[in-house]
């Protein structure tokens, strides 16, 4: 057992700024600053004493440029989680930590902005990790190709009954129909919409894949000790781990185990890192870039096997507030909005907070798992004082 991250570290304070696809009303860096200080407003520390910033998944917005606009006194710490797009979200974290408990950094903000105007379309990015010429020369163009050939092998060859893929997605648009913040607020949810939408990349149809939203969402992680004196209850990071095992990477497209969503070690070492098991976890935050990837990455955690994945992958077992295991909470990347995840990692600490538009009574835990089927995996667990003490 390795506790290194244990409680040594909390989230004190959240910002996020969401709009529609090529609709934000202010450029990119303007976004995220706006994030950055609503992050801090919610913690009750100035922002110039932000000294600390870690980014993934191709973020353009290099932290010097951000110190004028925040009133930066210090830039301590610059990092960001190389490669594997969504799938460094929660080792962003372990790099924030890992700053601090080392006495590099006091206050380092975890960022993720996207402004398609200004930085592009995600999936050109997404598709610079994931595909090579020998792919590309075989029609294999976009993303949701490559994890559609994933999910048929999930479901041909494992077993695993495609009903998983909708009842995960079912679970998504229930609590992104209760929370006000989701483009998919009181929007009804149903086998018929499903069943009735265009299809992607078989077995994808269009509810099966996460859309692009513009905007940016900070959170502030500081010491543990640091964040008992501010404003909000502190929500402790208790472990992250992040990599990929040999043998993985959508780059050969040739795994040992072709239908997973990569996290064998990650999840591994996570257990391990943080002496919990599965049973221990109140809620999860699941990154679904595709249904049958979030429904793998349950798998992978170890919450089911292939065998008994039907019986877990329920819908009323995955919603809040009676589920054995309520996912997404505010809707997920497919139902709330997808600002490259960084959505998800907010909400598993207002869901510990008791803030979430679809709260789990008495949650001490929250898994936080990054991109799932990238080249390179991430994973965190937060806890509350409720497991703390």
């Amino acid at each position: 057992m390795n506790k290194t991250f244990y409680a040594k570290t909390a989230v004190a304070g959240v910002g996020i700024r969401q709009f529609r696809r090529a609709s934000a009303p202010m450029s990119e860096q303007q976004a995220l600053t706006h994030a950055i200080v609503d992050a801090c407003e919610d913690a009750g520390l100035a922002p110039a004493d932000v000294d600390g910033f870690v980014t993934y998944g191709d973020d353009k917005n290099e932290p010097a440029r951000l110190m004028s606009a925040l009133g930066t006194k210090e830039l301590n710490w610059s990092m960001a989680v190389l490669g594997g797009g969504g799938g460094g979200i929660a080792g962003a974290f372990a790099d924030a930590a890992a700053a601090i408990i080392s006495g590099q950094a006091k206050a380092v903000v975890i960022f993720r902005a996207l402004v398609q105007d200004m930085s592009g379309r995600l999936s050109a990015a997404v598709m610079a990790h994931h595909l090579n010429r020998h792919m590309v020369a075989a029609g294999i163009v976009a993303p949701a190709q490559v994890c559609a050939m994933r999910a048929q092998r999930l479901f041909e060859y494992h077993g695993v009954p495609e009903s998983t893929a909708e009842e995960f997605l079912k679970a998504c648009y229930y609590h992104g129909s209760h929370n006000p913040d989701a483009i998919a607020y009181q929007t009804a949810f149903d086998h018929d919409a499903y069943a009735g939408s265009r299809l992607i990349a078989e077995p994808f149809r269009l509810f099966d894949c996460s859309r692009e939203n513009d905007g940016a969402g900070a959170l502030l992680l500081v010491s543990a000790e640091h964040a008992r004196n501010l404003a909000k209850p502190p929500v402790y990071l208790l472990g992250a781990t992040q990599g990929t095992g040999k043998g993985w990477g959508d780059l050969l497209d040739n795994d040992e185990d072709y239908a997973s969503a990569g996290f064998a070690t990650v999840a591994r070492r996570l257990w391990e890192q943080t002496d919990l098991t599965p049973a221990d976890i109140d809620v999860a935050q699941i990154y679904e870039n595709f249904s049958a990837q979030g429904v793998a990455s349950l798998i992978d955690h170890g919450f089911c096997t292939y065998e008994n994945v039907a019986e877990f992958v329920r819908f009323e077992n995955l919603i809040a507030p009676g589920g054995g295991l309520p996912v997404n909470t505010h809707g997920g990347n497919t139902a709330q909005g997808f600002i490259h995840g960084i959505g998800m990692a907010i909400e598993a600490v207002r869901c510990l907070r008791g803030e979430s538009a679809n709260p789990v009574p008495d949650a001490r835990t929250c898994l936080l798992a990054g991109g799932p089927a990238a080249p390179t995996v991430s994973s965190a667990i937060f806890g509350n004082s409720g497991i703390i003490g």
